[in-house]
């Protein structure tokens, strides 16, 4: 009973994320920031549902320092093209996907529900911040989540980002479909998929545990220019790394 209350809690967030964007924020209970009085150091004492902000001891993002390296299986990816449907939360620019797409890891299937980025990156690899990453949000039949995230370093432009920055309001407000064009999370991917991986926490409030990540080692490319456009809307939307305490972070070799 206890494991299916948990699940549930951890898909009623991810619900949250995706519908709360089409209420004004200043009328939301428990409205949260990146700075001041409602910044992460203060998400905890914001609402009894945020507690675990400050409580959680697996809680995301982590620098990545000390790993194991072990032969873990592959993330196969089975992504197909998707209509746009992009949202400005507020908080990040969210994409939601269409059904059909997912990630197998060893028995493991999880179905792309969305994808969204944070600038700078909110993980870290050996003390390394990254220009942004984008978190793609799965979950599987329990309603267990797990993350992808794919780590971006300044470069050459990236031409899958062009069509969510080319649509993205620049103010908060409800999902924009452009059912005419569609857009393929395989394209955000890069060549080489070896992974570190670890238990921890969606990254924003109610950071409810339980999360399986998957952090991709070999960063992808974009623009100095598609950088300063995403800052420009959501100027830092990173949370600081919190403590590994007793977990292990596991390597792909």
């Amino acid at each position: 009973m206890k494991l299916i209350k948990h699940m549930t809690v951890l898909f009623s967030a991810l619900l949250v994320q995706a519908t709360a964007p089409a209420l004004p924020f200043a009328a939301n209970v428990g409205h949260w920031t990146y700075d001041g009085t409602e910044g992460p150091g203060n998400w905890g004492g914001i609402s009894k549902d945020y507690a675990s902000c400050r409580s959680g001891r697996h809680q995301s993002p982590i620098d990545i320092n000390a790993t194991t390296k072990e032969k873990l299986p592959e993330i196969q990816f089975r992504y197909k093209p998707s209509p746009l449907k992009l949202i400005n939360n507020g908080h990040t620019a969210q994409v939601n996907y269409a059904n059909g797409s997912q990630i197998k890891v060893g028995k493991d299937r999880y179905e792309l529900v969305q994808f969204h980025f944070h600038a700078p990156s909110e993980e870290r690899v050996r003390g390394k911040s990254f220009d942004m990453v984008a978190h793609l949000v799965h979950k599987n039949d329990a309603g267990q989540l797990a993350v992808v995230s794919v780590l971006f370093d300044q470069g050459r432009e990236n031409v899958m980002l062009q069509p969510v920055w080319m649509n993205l309001q620049d103010h908060a407000g409800p999902e924009q479909s452009v059912p005419e064009l569609k857009i393929d999370a395989a394209q955000m991917l890069p060549q080489a998929r070896g992974y570190y991986t670890f238990e921890g926490s969606l990254t924003t409030p109610p950071c409810s545990e339980g999360v399986r990540w998957f952090v991709l080692k070999q960063p992808v490319e974009l623009s100095k220019s598609q950088v300063a456009q995403f800052t420009r809307i959501f100027h830092s939307n990173a949370r600081p790394v919190q403590p590994l305490n007793d977990r292990i972070v596991k390597e792909s070799q």
